[in-house]
């Protein structure tokens, strides 16, 4: 009875915790659909015919109400509760390894310089036969991440096959805190211009690009700055309020949020003197910049304190909070819409309208509303993510290559060649000869790599409906001729396309020497979204007139 008296007070103290916020008219459903759930999940656990996991099943119902909401309200179980620190800190324990699945087996990708996995002698291609005594066969890369993760200072012993030993041996890998920098890199990209590499919306993020911009700001003439946003899914709000911060001065509204609950609705203004509100500025936005990255860059485009370049934003402008539940779970909980200076929302008017990647579909003019940017008055709109002010269409990847990387041919040869070579040139000058792509070539004489065109399946259909039309018995013969000479000039394609892939081969060697920094500086030759910001930030004449809204040609 006690028991009853306690969970019927808590009960109680619940609503009236909801009627305070304001949903008084809603007292009677909320507690009738609560009632009706209680008793249909008490149901269902005791008298449905096979077992049932409660735990499971109650994932699965919380997971499949919130799905109905939006994305970005998500259930966090204690048992996840570490992966999500790390989304919001950058931190965990560990080993400090990038892993993927390769069949019934998980490899090393990449590991990150200095870390646990780097310092116990792990190298990308590295393969996990057991983990503290129990097999990895089979094993997903999440299941492989749990047991791998755990206090620092502690050790799990792993037994690793390597390519080109005769056996597996075991190593003993001791966990840190693995703290990851939300600014990987930073450099000058020319004699005058600096570039900031981020990785996404940490703690602390604002202060690494500050000491990045000082450090570059010290030791030249830095004449403009590239701050690239791109892969960056957003984070911590006040993160992006302290970045934009660092280019636009204090005072200025950097984004402002509204909800149901008006109490919570703010606006957030930047609270400190600018480091810099007079050096041009280049913000480099892709498909998955999202959130935080879309504050930044919009807050950017909306003040008309820089120029924006890549292609349109995620478009995610909703404002989610944390909200603590019992047995140490958590609630991700969507609370509000952000809006930037100009007055627009970026988010997408819906969450069915996106793309396969997830990044926001096609928004029809006519459902988007104009607004203007504060200083110049340009025409900026709403609904669908921060479009650039130059965009750069995407570098779509040839068939072939795509094959290559699908099939871990790149990454393999990669693995190879850092055997067979103890050192390379450093990672700026370093460049894939034609001796190096022959032995490329060579490398994939036995190796499958298979993949069919847009030719090609042009080809079979036109087969197929000169068969149901009745020509296929005329056409044969200029068909059969059209598929040889396709197959001929398909046999070409690893010379046809030897640029790009020699680009990624560049990338995936250099990496195995330099890690991730190594990565960022091959990439940057190649990157022509920076060629352009790097054009665009030595061309006065053109970043004002983008900034002025001028038609540029």
């Amino acid at each position: 009875m006690k028991k009853i008296k306690k969970y019927s007070l808590i009960f109680v103290l619940s609503i009236t915790s909801v009627i305070s916020l304001g949903f008084a008219d809603n007292f009677f459903e909320i507690s009738k659909n609560l009632d009706i759930f209680s008793s249909l999940y008490k149901e269902l656990n005791i008298y449905y015919v096979d077992k049932t996991d409660p735990g499971d099943l109650m994932k699965i119902g919380i997971d499949a109400m919130l799905e109905s909401l939006d994305p970005y309200t998500t259930y966090i179980p204690e048992s996840e509760k570490e992966d999500f620190e790390f989304m919001t800190t950058g931190q965990y324990g560990g080993i400090g390894a990038i892993i993927t699945k390769n069949g019934d087996w998980v490899l090393v990708s990449e590991p990150y310089e200095g870390f646990p996995a780097d310092k116990a002698g792990l190298i990308a291609g590295d393969k996990f036969i057991e983990i503290a005594g129990e097999s990895a066969k089979g094993k997903s890369t999440e299941d492989i991440s749990k047991v791998l993760k755990g206090e620092p200072n502690t050790g799990v012993k792993v037994l690793i096959e390597r390519e080109g030993f005769e056996k597996p041996f075991e190593v003993e890998i001791i966990r840190e805190e693995i703290k990851l920098n939300s600014v990987p890199y930073y450099g000058l990209i020319s004699d005058s211009i600096g570039y900031i590499k981020t990785r996404s919306f940490t703690r602390n993020i604002s202060k690494e690009v500050i000491d990045a911009f000082k450090d570059m700001k010290a030791n030249s003439v830095l004449k403009g700055l590239v701050l690239d946003l791109r892969g960056n899914p957003g984070g911590l709000l006040n993160e992006a309020i302290n970045m934009a911060n660092i280019f636009i001065d204090r005072g200025q509204e950097i984004v402002y949020t509204k909800g149901k609950i008006k109490d919570w609705d703010k606006s957030y203004k930047a609270r400190y003197e600018a480091i810099d509100t007079n050096i041009p500025l280049v913000v480099l936005i892709n498909r998955s910049s999202a959130s935080a990255s879309e504050i930044v860059s919009g807050a950017i485009q909306d003040l008309d304190r820089g120029v924006v370049i890549g292609q349109r934003s995620f478009g995610k402008g909703l404002v989610q909070q944390t909200r603590k539940l019992s047995y140490n779970a958590q609630m991700k909980l969507t609370t509000a819409k952000y809006y930037i200076p100009s007055g627009r929302c970026i988010q997408a008017l819906d969450y069915s309208n996106r793309d396969e990647d997830g990044s926001v579909g096609k928004v029809p003019d006519s459902l988007r509303t104009e607004f203007k940017t504060l200083k110049n008055e340009r025409s900026v709109f709403d609904g669908g993510g921060i479009n650039p002010d130059i965009t750069i269409d995407p570098e779509k990847f040839s068939n072939i290559l795509i094959s290559l990387i699908s099939k871990r041919h790149i990454f393999n040869f990669a693995n190879e060649y850092r055997r067979n070579n103890e050192s390379i040139d450093d990672a700026k000058s370093f460049v894939i000869s034609d001796d190096v792509y022959s032995q490329f070539k060579q490398y994939l004489n036995d190796k499958e790599y298979e993949y069919e065109t847009k030719t090609e399946k042009a080809i079979k259909k036109l087969e197929k409906d000169a068969e149901g039309e009745k020509y296929l018995s005329e056409l044969q013969d200029q068909l059969e001729v059209l598929s040889s000479k396709m197959e001929e000039s398909k046999n070409n394609d690893i010379e046809r396309f030897k640029s790009e892939i020699s680009e990624l081969l560049e990338m995936e060697i250099v990496t195995r020497y330099f890690y991730q920094k190594g990565k960022i500086e091959t990439t940057i030759k190649h990157d022509e979204e920076i060629a352009k910001a790097i054009d665009v930030l030595e061309n006065m004449v053109l970043y004002n007139a983008i900034l002025r809204g001028d038609s540029i040609k």
